[in-house]
Order: C-alpha cells, then sequence, then structure tokens
C-alpha cells in the first residue's frame, strides 16, 4: 500500500481576518494589511519575521488591487519571495504551494500569503454587478459579449444544466447542495446567511440564470483572510497549532469542448490524479472537504471528481445527509461560499485551518484528520488542491 511523502512540505501557522460585511469598509489593500497583521498576531509573530509575500485577488478587479507595495505598508524590507499568483479561484491555493515549495527548499523561512476583494462598493451594492464581466467560452472574439453573456452565472448554469441533464437528475437536485451548506452556516457565527433553509425554501427562490436559483450562488463580502507559512519544525515553536499541508496539485486542461470533451460532466480529473499520485493515497482517506463552490453546482461535481463520488451521484450523496453536520463526509464546514461569505479560494482554507484546529465551536467536526482543499477557477478551466491535517505523520 502506498504511504505518505516522509514529511509535509509545511505548516499553516497563523490565520488572520480583516472585518467582513456588504458596506464599504475599505480597500482591499486597506483589508489585506488588517488580515496579514491578525495573522501573524495569531501566530504571536513579529512582521519582521515574514520573508515571504504572495498576494491574491479577484480575477473581475484591477491587477494592481491588491499592489505588490504591499510589502511597504507592512514594513516588510527584505523579502525571498515576493508575488502576485493569478490562476482566478485556484489562485489561493496555488499561492500556498508555491509558498510551501519555496519554504520545503529552504528559499524562504515564512511567508504571508493574502486575498483580499471588495466587489461591493457604492453603485455595485449587487455582489453581480462586480462580477459582470464578460467569461470566455467559445475562444471567439467577442461571441460572447454579442449574446449579453456577462458574468458567471449564465457560463456554470450552462453547465450545471448539462449536468443534469445527463444524470436525469431533478431541477431540484442542487438544492441538497445549497441547503447542506446552510445547515453548517447555521452552526457557525461568522457566516453571513444563518437562517434555516428546507427544500421548499429553495424551490421558491428567484431564477437567476436556470437551473440556478439565488441560493445557488456565492454570497460576496468585502474583506482579506490572510495565513503564515512557514516550516513545520518553526510552526511547533510558534503559539498556535500548526496545520500540516501533506501534498498540493494543480490541473490545467484547457480545449473547452472541443474534440468530444465535456467539462461539464468532469473537469477537474486532472488536478485530482495529480493529487493523489503527489500524496501517495486515495480518496478513501479523505475525512473531510473545504471545496470552492461559487454555486451549488461546483461544490457537487467536486465530489465526483476527487473520486468521493460516483459520477452522477453527488447529489444523492448529499441528500442522505454525508456532508451535512454528523455526516460521514463533513463539507465546507462554515458554510461554505453559498452561506459563509465569498472570499474565493480563501474560504475553504480558512475553515480548513479552523477544523483542522479544532476550533470550529458548534460546528466541529470530529472528522478532521485529512481535509481535502480545492479551488476553482474560470468557467471549469483551472484547478488546484492540497491536502491538510492537524497531524505531521499520518
Amino acid at each position: 500500500m502506498r504511504g505518505f511523502r516522509p514529511s509535509p512540505f509545511a505548516a499553516i501557522a497563523g490565520l488572520g481576518y480583516s472585518e467582513m460585511a456588504r458596506t464599504d469598509i475599505g480597500t482591499p489593500r486597506d483589508l489585506a494589511i488588517d488580515a496579514v497583521v491578525a495573522a501573524a498576531q495569531d501566530c504571536e509573530l513579529d512582521l519582521a519575521d515574514i520573508d515571504g509575500l504572495m498576494l491574491a485577488s479577484s480575477p473581475s478587479a484591477p491587477l494592481n488591487t491588491v499592489p505588490l507595495r504591499l510589502r511597504e505598508d507592512l514594513g516588510l524590507t527584505e523579502l525571498n519571495l515576493l508575488g502576485n499568483l493569478q490562476v482566478e479561484g485556484a489562485s489561493v491555493v496555488a499561492s500556498i504551494q508555491h509558498a510551501s515549495l519555496h519554504i520545503r527548499y529552504g528559499m524562504a523561512s515564512i511567508v504571508a500569503c493574502v486575498f483580499a476583494d471588495v466587489p461591493l462598493r457604492p453603485g455595485k451594492e449587487k455582489g453581480s454587478a462586480s462580477y459582470n464581466r464578460v467569461m470566455p467560452l467559445s475562444g471567439l472574439d467577442h461571441w460572447e459579449d454579442g449574446y449579453g453573456m456577462y458574468g458567471a452565472a449564465g457560463p456554470y448554469a450552462m453547465a450545471a444544466q448539462r449536468y443534469v441533464q445527463h444524470y436525469n437528475l431533478a431541477d431540484h437536485a442542487l438544492g441538497h447542495y445549497a441547503i447542506a451548506c446552510r445547515r453548517w452556516a447555521q452552526l457557525t457565527p461568522r457566516a453571513m446567511l444563518r437562517d434555516a433553509i428546507e427544500m421548499s425554501d429553495f424551490i421558491e427562490s428567484k431564477f437567476v440564470a436556470k437551473p440556478f436559483r439565488v441560493l445557488d450562488c456565492a454570497y460576496p463580502v468585502n474583506g482579506a483572510i490572510a495565513v503564515i507559512i512557514t516550516s513545520c519544525e518553526r510552526a511547533k515553536e510558534l503559539r498556535t497549532m500548526p496545520v500540516y499541508l501533506h501534498a498540493f496539485a494543480q490541473g490545467h486542461t484547457g480545449g473547452g469542448n472541443l474534440a468530444g470533451r465535456e467539462p461539464e460532466l468532469q473537469s477537474g480529473g486532472l488536478s485530482a490524479r495529480n493529487l493523489w499520485r503527489a500524496s501517495g493515497i486515495g480518496p478513501e482517506r479523505i475525512e473531510m472537504v473545504q471545496a470552492y463552490d461559487a454555486f451549488s453546482y461546483v461544490g457537487v461535481i467536486a465530489l465526483e471528481e476527487y473520486g468521493l463520488c460516483e459520477p452522477g451521484a453527488a447529489t444523492h450523496f448529499i441528500a442522505e445527509g454525508h456532508t451535512s453536520p454528523g455526516g460521514s463526509l463533513p463539507m465546507n464546514t462554515g458554510g461554505g461560499h453559498l452561506s459563509g461569505f465569498y472570499l474565493q479560494g480563501m474560504t475553504p482554507v480558512s475553515e480548513a485551518v479552523i477544523q483542522a484546529r479544532g476550533q470550529g465551536g458548534d460546528a466541529q467536526s470530529s472528522r478532521n484528520n485529512l481535509i481535502l482543499v480545492t479551488g476553482t477557477g474560470g468557467r471549469l478551466d483551472y484547478h488546484a488542491a492540497m491536502l491538510a491535517s492537524p497531524h505531521e505523520v499520518l
């Protein structure tokens, strides 16, 4: 039987949040500063000890939204690693991978990774207004513009509709996922949406783009989250409990729907195969999932892509309660992007840290020994994943 690599790449030692709200609370740069400072304070680390800084921001925002000059705002004068990695929704996990590799091979010692976004601004109080960019699907310049294909909801809805029809699912089948996320959010004070919902509430919610209803869609907030990555040895010396990072993978297949490919049914298979090969284990070892889920369908298909469910079986698996509190595979235990908050790939990363540390409060699960964390970008174009654990040796 294959086993884990001899030791983890690195460990998450600090986790920090800025204020989060749907009102004007500052610029992404302001909030990123607050989050990095909070992450350093979390593990009682001096900012001066940080020698690496990895930045991530929404692909819908200008590239200088979280600028490289953030290092000066934080007083970081001697950095061995600095960058702004853009892989859309996979950027956060990819940034943590990048930082961990530098640490493992001695090119950096303590790296802060931060994501910040302010999608809700005066005149753009609805998240849809901030994410209303064209998402290219065809590869033909301006084709999507001509058909009014703006934002992510329409392109993702097309993928979800193909998935629902291919597996002959009821048109409300995705609602089981939204309900499971809300069950977790009810137990999580940080979650933005905590009112109970049942299937009748889901069915009565307005359509955004069929099959998506409002409750299928992420809940954007203004805010920032940062993590501090360091070596396993250094992490043990700091105040907080280390969260060990055992394996990483990316997988970007491209090609859209050309040559008979159907990414709507299986798009993250390369990332999954790379992750299981890198870790030396298989999906049967996973006890918890923290998945990128800008829409319910994205969380559903992640279970199938990473081999946790058979193709087409995920909505049934979820309906049976397996991903809900008390289930066999707790998933998005903070409510995910749908009911927790949408800070893109940092939402699942932060919840993985909380659960691995045992700090989940009423939402804490005992099934936290090995956690799969995923990131997904574009329309199923970019994928990244990592395995996190409270244990150095598994």
